[in-house]
């Protein structure tokens, strides 16, 4: 680690850490649970503390109304590219509470780590990007461009409504440069993740009585027969730091009682594609098994294939401004990134098929995410805020590199 003297952005992290981890206890103590709990709660509080140090936050709400975000911006005063610090305000579900060495909620510190659900995933972010934003704030007019924060309400059921209802508004600035998504982990800075092809099948049978004396095409047959051919297609070779495409069956749904032969069966398939096996590849394999599986099956309606997601595979360049400067910026203060192309799919593939450029998965030391005693380590909230801070300071310098995506 350097010299604390040497990085004025450490200096002043550290000397934010007990309010950081106040603002961090104050949120965790708040249940978030993404579609269970309500948030105006939470939302209240967070808009409290920004208004006190004259960030102005707003919320951002779906087309039923209901919160999907609170964002807030720092505008400098020279002109430049629009970067977005992102986290997520919802949690994921507690589980067995009983199991949990701290209630899920206590916000408790001890042995050098905060306790509780959203510690780590990800109100810490929101806590350390709110107070970098207030720093940047009063430095306004030696600034370019401009920063927004950008905490998600609908994250962790999987929608990204948050997200979406930004970047889909129409007052986003056009010139985004970049988005800096808050998930925690200080091993590795993931830039780039597998694409997601998803597809429900609607496979169609001929109904009649179990009993009968003449058998007809049962649906869940036919499934069967699409999901063994699916299983059965070789995928395209490996992309280099993508690793291989996957497919995979992930729920079933057909019948009901015992005297009915089903008429039709439900399939979710998943497919996770790279930069060699892209979505249009994915959709014209899957399209090509279920014809040729409804070639045998002549007595039935032809197998309906409803698109549900497609999300491209993405990853950043070496010189891409985003990605050089969190690598830049953790060097400068002793940690070495792994940039890292991620397996699942995260909100950067979202924003890939938008051109806009994301990187995910750099923050402070945590353990049990999404389970059990989530914890987020006290000693590395400095540095990762300090190391955000370094990158859209160099960012949002007049010196900060075209963008590029």
């Amino acid at each position: 680690m350097i010299d604390p003297h040497t990085s004025p952005a450490l200096r002043r992290s550290q000397t934010d850490l007990a309010s950081v981890l106040a603002l961090t206890q104050d949120l965790v103590r708040i249940p978030t649970r993404g579609g269970i709990d309500h948030y105006d709660d939470a939302i209240a509080h967070l808009s409290g503390w920004m208004e006190e140090r004259s960030l102005d936050p707003k919320v951002l709400r779906d087309s039923t109304g209901a919160a999907v975000a609170l964002t807030a911006s720092v505008h400098g005063r020279r002109p430049g590219p629009t970067w977005v610090l992102d986290a997520c305000l919802d949690t994921a579900p507690f589980g067995d509470e009983h199991a949990w060495t701290h209630s899920p909620t206590s916000g408790t510190v001890r042995d050098g780590w905060l306790w509780g659900r959203g510690a780590a995933d990800s109100k810490v972010a929101v806590a350390m990007f709110c107070h970098l934003a207030a720093h940047l704030r009063t430095e306004a007019d030696a600034l370019c461009g401009e920063l927004v924060l950008l905490f998600d309400l609908d994250e962790h059921t999987g929608g990204f409504g948050g997200a979406k209802r930004y970047f889909a508004a129409q007052d986003t600035p056009p010139d985004i440069g970049g988005v800096m998504i808050g998930y925690p982990g200080m091993d590795k800075l993931v830039i780039g993740g597998r694409g997601v092809y998803r597809v429900r099948l609607r496979v169609h049978g001929v109904a009649s009585h179990s009993g009968g004396s003449k058998s007809t095409a049962n649906a869940i047959s036919k499934a069967s027969a699409i999901i063994r051919a699916l299983e059965g297609e070789p995928l395209p070779g490996a992309a280099e730091g993508f690793g291989p495409g996957k497919l995979t069956v992930t729920a079933i749904g057909a019948g009901e009682g015992f005297s009915v032969v089903p008429d039709l069966c439900t399939v979710n398939v998943d497919v996770r594609t790279t930069a060699a096996f892209a979505e249009d590849e994915a959709a014209d394999l899957v399209a090509a098994v279920v014809a040729k599986v409804d070639a045998d099956w002549p007595d039935t309606a032809p197998t309906l294939v409803e698109a549900h997601t497609r999300w491209p595979a993405y990853a950043l360049p070496e010189e891409s401004p985003l990605r050089s400067a969190l690598v830049g910026a953790a060097a400068a203060h002793g940690v070495q990134l792994e940039a890292k192309i991620a397996g699942p799919s995260n909100i950067g593939n979202y924003l890939a098929g938008l051109n806009v450029p994301a990187t995910a998965g750099f923050g402070p030391v945590y353990e049990g995410l999404h389970a059990t005693d989530e914890r987020v380590c006290l000693d590395t909230i400095p540095v990762a805020q300090a190391i955000y801070e370094q990158a859209i300071r160099t960012l949002m310098s007049r010196r900060a590199p075209d963008v590029t995506v």
